[in-house]
């Protein structure tokens, strides 16, 4: 969610791999026991403050411009009608995304718009992940997927948004670490994705995603809770892969809430734990 929301909202997630605003709710959480316990969650204090560093940081990201991202009309394949939005198959391709990884991270996409679209959704977990809340991974995670103008221009709003201030508020220590016996939890989950545009040189993608943040813990005042936000990057054919220029996000689409109970904190803890991330591929 990247500063990516929430996920954000990008990368480490908890197992080791990388796996807007809306109306604002009150909660008056039982700060002596478990959160959880089964009412329906409201979003935390700590989580909207994530969404307004992530605003800054997109806000930012969308300041840095290319004269060389192509022309959107030149041919490709996926080029088409400028005007009007693709729209893809629902279905997945069953088609292997990639081969390698860099950074832990996916690389080596199809340079087609089938390839920008894995690329797109693979790069929305790492955004989203909680590597994105450490220092030296973040670094490897930005210099990894965006063009190395775009990394360069990021990397210092990024460490400035990413405080020791900011992280306390999210209940981490300044290394980006929870307190012992807690679990720090921010993930993204491609829904599906669709391309905006594309060409030989550049393609636009949007990834349609649910994210899971807060921290999970009995005592925790800020549960672990979703967010549903449309991630749309631009990206670049640079140097055999596919590059992020700039992002943006946007709310919804959300679905209606179900009547699920809320697992407790343990039962949170030990699925992100035990519950590893995907390599995505259209």
């Amino acid at each position: 969610m990247s500063l990516g929301d929430e996920p954000g909202d990008g990368a480490r997630g908890d197992d080791g791999g990388y796996g807007g605003s809306g109306q604002t709710r009150t909660r008056y959480p039982d700060r002596t026991g478990d959160v959880y316990g089964g009412a329906r969650r409201g979003r935390g204090s700590s989580s909207r403050s994530l969404i307004t560093v992530v605003g800054v940081v997109v806000l930012l990201i969308a300041a840095i411009a290319f004269a060389n991202r192509g022309d959107d009309s030149s041919s490709g394949s996926g080029s088409g009608d400028s005007d009007k939005t693709k729209t893809s198959p629902t279905a997945a391709s069953g088609e292997r995304p990639v081969d390698s990884k860099a950074a832990g991270i996916p690389a080596g996409f199809a340079h087609s718009a089938q390839g920008a679209q894995s690329a797109a959704a693979n790069y929305a977990v790492a955004l989203g992940s909680t590597g994105m809340f450490k220092t030296a991974t973040r670094h490897d995670i930005v210099n990894t997927i965006y063009t190395s103008a775009a990394a360069g221009q990021l990397q210092g709003p990024m460490d400035q948004a990413y405080s020791a201030d900011f992280l306390s508020k999210l209940g981490l220590d300044a290394d980006g670490n929870p307190p012992a016996g807690s679990t720090f939890v921010s993930r993204t989950i491609p829904v599906g994705t669709k391309v905006q545009q594309s060409s030989d040189s550049s393609a636009k993608v949007s990834v349609w995603y649910m994210g899971l943040i807060g921290m999970s813990a009995q005592t925790s005042t800020d549960p672990v809770s979703s967010t549903w936000k449309t991630w749309t990057f631009e990206l670049q054919w640079d140097s055999g892969d596919w590059k992020i220029v700039t992002d943006s996000q946007k709310d919804g689409p959300a679905p209606v809430p179900g009547d699920d109970k809320a697992a407790t904190s343990d039962e949170i803890s030990k699925a992100i734990e035990e519950y590893g991330g995907f390599t995505y591929a259209r």
